[in-house]
């Protein structure tokens, strides 16, 4: 039983301190509380800036067809490129990979009671939504990103 307790306690620490060293990220873009609000709207604050989630079928993006780029709501940063857009059939955008891994960066979220891969900007820290591994070839990943989060920029190419 003593061995169960230490256990528990030196697993609760390694949690606790990787909680911390979590939140210790170094972003480049850093706003107060009130001055995200004063930037974004209520639903993109609760979505981007306390981990919230928009209803599925509901958001700006889910079924938008255009090309270009999706850019953090937050920062402005470019994270996701129409090209790699698909129909998950989820009602949130859906993507097999970032413009660039050095856009995103991944965190354990345990919260909802399950374990799931949260994507945050890499920039100003703002959630984007989940990933998961039941997406399309080449990659089989699912960046599903809510579009409370997101800003789109169509394409100026003419072909």
């Amino acid at each position: 039983m003593r061995y169960l307790s230490i256990l528990f306690v030196s697993l609760f620490c390694f949690c606790s301190s990787q909680a911390q060293e979590e939140a210790a990220y170094d972003f480049e873009v850093q706003k107060s509380d009130s001055a995200w609000k004063a930037q974004l709207t209520e639903l993109q604050y609760h979505v981007t800036r306390e981990g919230g989630t928009e209803e599925a079928f509901t958001g700006k993006y889910w079924d938008n067809k255009e090309e270009g780029l999706y850019h953090c709501i937050c920062c402005g940063q470019v994270l996701f490129d129409s090209k790699t857009k698909f129909k998950s059939g989820t009602g949130w955008p859906s993507f097999f990979i970032p413009k660039s891994y050095d856009a995103i960066l991944e965190a354990e979220d345990k919260s909802l009671g399950m374990s799931r891969t949260e994507v945050l900007c890499s920039r100003c820290g703002a959630h984007l939504g989940h990933v998961f591994d039941d997406g399309p070839l080449p990659t089989g990943m699912r960046y599903c990103i809510n579009s409370a989060a997101l800003d789109f920029e169509a394409s100026t190419d003419e072909k």
